[in-house]
């Protein structure tokens, strides 16, 4: 069966899925497909009392099934089933995802749909084999340091990565023993709802997953600021992240886990494998357009070698060619909204109005939807909007650097902290600058995220609080407690 398909003849699970059943609700958010700008449907928006209602749910799920109580290895089998059941369903939940975000789809079944499956499992086999400790103390005593679930979890994913983005929310915090309440972006929903569909199917208890619908000024803040959500876990930008801050501090305190903005630095040393940087660089920034928190948007490269690669990375921006998600053969995506693509476009026009030149791109694509052109802005300095603002979008700058020192000078960014890539064949100098660089995550010959599930992402400064991923997401989501028995 072919993966390409028709989006006006899609079906879409419209509403807010609570307990076992999507609950109707009219729409109030247009809705626009970023590949043609057609606007599609309306997204429906959860107020403070259907918030409310999906908390109560889950609270009593979690009373009824004693979830966070039962033998741990049942919590396992029944994700483990969840996880088979969306490889199964692998076409739908890619048609579903395509539809309204910057996926093609047929970078979803092999990628990230596959990839979230075998993250439910990784997180799956904490549940019984992660535990509390018996602590060393004098032999009168007997020292515990015991784990358990907090509760409800309250979960917000961006539109970026919507399966693979609700994953990371919801494996942890069901293998942990919690329940969940997770708002999706407004403009990219409908995945999420038949994620909570299929996880029904597969026998994980009714009210453990709660999708409520909405944006973030009503539905996140009901969220976030809801006295029975004991944990809070969101992935967006810095500014949203702060917001959240704020509500939980306003409205009272509880654990929370913020992966946030990046602008991450790509480092290129004269003895690195050129064409093998060139490929990762221009991936990186090219891959769903350069919309992922990690994108690897700041080329610093050593003098010596940067003539070769600006070439090899030219040539790949100029070959690649824009295509509707819903399309099986397109390989480029187009921005998530025309108010997003003009944000981009204002912030290269900045720059080049700063100084700055654009070897490439730099202007939005010909045709439907809102695609913008590859582009790769020379001539800025550390003060170049281009530098400093996150774009989230297919914007690559270029600076040089002399030595080791410039190279550090120039990666170090007042705000962001989230990744770093650096390519030599030096091992010496790759670890001595990996211990320097201020970044959660980095990748040396090589920039991006593999299956390797192990490893936790998270960042520095004001690129987050927390980690997903890794078990410091399973341990994220219990608490601890003391225990000194007198013997």
């Amino acid at each position: 069966m072919s993966l390409s398909f028709d989006p006006d003849s899609l079906a879409l699970p419209m509403g807010h899925f609570i307990g076992d059943h999507l609950v109707a609700a009219e729409g109030v958010i247009a809705m626009h497909r970023p590949s043609d700008g057609k606007a599609y449907a309306k997204c429906p928006v959860a107020d403070a009392d259907l918030v409310d209602q999906a908390v109560q749910t889950a609270k009593a799920a979690l009373k009824q099934s004693n979830w966070g109580g039962i033998r741990p290895r049942e919590r396992v089998k029944a994700l483990h089933r969840w996880a088979d059941l969306i490889e199964q369903d692998a076409v739908t939940l890619a048609r579903l995802e395509a539809v309204s975000s910057t996926r093609p789809v047929g970078h979803l079944v092999e990628g990230d749909i596959a990839v979230s499956a075998e993250q439910i499992r990784f997180f799956a086999e904490f549940a019984d084999k992660e535990g509390s400790d018996l602590v060393p103390t004098d032999d009168g005593n007997l020292g515990m340091i015991m784990t358990e679930p907090y509760g409800v979890v309250g979960a917000i994913t961006p539109w970026n990565f919507p399966i693979n983005m609700a994953v990371w929310k919801l494996g942890p915090a069901l293998a942990a023993g919690n329940a969940v309440v997770l708002k999706p972006s407004e403009m990219t929903p409908f995945s999420t709802i038949r994620l909570a569909e299929l996880a029904l199917s597969a026998g994980i208890p009714a009210g453990l997953i709660n999708i409520v619908l909405g944006d973030g000024m009503t539905t996140g803040n009901a969220i976030t600021g809801h006295p029975d959500i004991a944990k809070v876990s969101f992935t967006g930008s810095t500014r949203a992240g702060s917001a959240i801050m704020e509500n939980i501090a306003r409205t009272g305190i509880k654990p929370m886990t913020l992966e946030l903005g990046g602008k991450s630095p790509q480092l290129v040393f004269a003895d690195a494998d050129i064409d093998r940087a060139a490929a990762a660089v221009t991936a990186s920034i090219t891959s769903n357009a350069g919309q992922a928190c990690v994108a690897g948007s700041r080329l610093i490269v050593e003098k010596g070698v940067a003539a070769p690669l600006i070439e090899a990375i030219l040539k790949k921006m100029q070959g690649i060619v824009p295509g509707p998600t819903w399309d099986a053969a397109s390989q480029y995506s187009p921005i998530i909204s025309d108010r997003q693509r003009q944000r981009i476009d204002d912030i290269v026009a900045a720059s080049v109005a700063a100084g700055a030149e654009c070897l490439t791109g730099g202007r939005p694509m010909d045709g439907p939807g809102y695609f913008y052109s590859p582009t790769l802005v020379a001539g800025v300095d550390q003060t170049s909007p281009a530098v400093i603002e996150e774009i989230f979008g297919p914007v690559l700058t270029l600076q040089t650097f002399e030595d080791e020192e410039e190279a550090m000078m120039l990666a170090d960014h007042p705000s962001y902290g989230l990744a770093a890539g650096l390519f030599t064949s030096d091992l010496s100098r790759a670890i001595r600058l990996t211990r320097r660089l201020q970044a959660g995550t980095i990748w040396v010959n090589r920039y991006g995220r593999s299956r390797d599930h192990i490893l936790p992402t998270g960042g520095y400064k004001q690129s987050g609080i927390g980690k997903d991923l890794g078990q410091e997401a399973f341990h994220a989501n219990r608490k601890s407690k003391s225990v000194l028995i007198s013997l």
